[in-house]
């Protein structure tokens, strides 16, 4: 096995494994909530692109700085589906079809939802921030992005991708989507890239948080009682007889 196939082998591996046995099993019935997310994404692209149909989609999912902050909450849940107009909507759908996806399977629905969604409200609440510390300050953003549209569906699916990646051990693989929108910010200093990086900031919190819980956890687990009493408490019947 060359190194490359054991490098694939060690950063992918896992993710493979998880994703590979539900999609074998049930193929296209194992990600319900993403084949909706991708048909409720195409049909607001659709809609939005009509003369009847971009001020509804405006009013009810387009998210900007300068809104009260109540109407925006109430918006950024429907504005995870909403694909910028001046973008190739089939990039979207793709990216969510397969990022979305893959989230659904290694973590479940609900959990897929509330890290897409931490990671959609992270951008949206930076941008706040932005504007209110102004283009003077190194996280600051000038007036005028007030009235830009969030970023969409891509901050939710930069945020999975990182966090997918963090669960599973493909480290490499996250830090690249990390290097990629740090890049982004570095070429083209815009509303959307400088989100993309507050939800990456959002996600690898959350990672930090679970990681010490569970380290915390296991560390509890373990000194309750001396090395010797833990290790019978182990051990069941049937490995007792077994030895004898």
């Amino acid at each position: 096995m060359s190194r490359f196939a054991r490098w694939a082998r060690a950063e992918w591996g896992p993710l493979y494994t998880a994703v590979r046995g539900p999609l074998v099993a049930r193929r296209l019935r194992s990600v319900p909530m993403t084949l909706a997310a991708v048909c409720l994404t195409a049909v607001i692209q659709l809609v939005q692109n009509q003369s009847w149909g971009y001020r509804p989609v405006q009013n009810l999912g387009a998210v900007r700085a300068e809104d009260p902050l109540w109407s925006a909450l109430l918006r950024t849940p429907l504005s995870l589906f909403v694909p910028a107009l001046d973008l190739p909507v089939w990039g979207a759908l793709a990216q969510i079809l397969l990022v979305f996806g893959i989230a659904e399977i290694c973590l479940g629905r609900w959990r897929t939802l509330a890290v897409a969604y931490g990671a959609t409200l992270a951008g949206t609440l930076y941008a706040r921030l932005g504007v209110w510390l102004g283009p003077d300050s190194p996280l600051g953003l000038p007036a005028s992005d007030a009235r830009v549209v969030d970023t969409g569906p891509s901050a939710a699916v930069v945020g999975l991708a990182v966090y997918v990646g963090w669960r599973y051990g493909a480290y490499v693989t996250a830090g690249a989507v990390v290097l990629a929108m740090v890049v982004e910010v570095l070429l083209k200093a815009n509303l959307a890239g400088k989100e993309h990086l507050a939800a990456i900031a959002a996600v690898l919190v959350a990672c930090a948080v679970g990681q010490w819980r569970s380290t915390a956890r296991r560390d509890s687990s373990g000194s309750g009682r001396p090395p010797s009493q833990s290790w019978r408490a182990r051990r069941g019947r049937d490995q007792r007889r077994s030895w004898r």
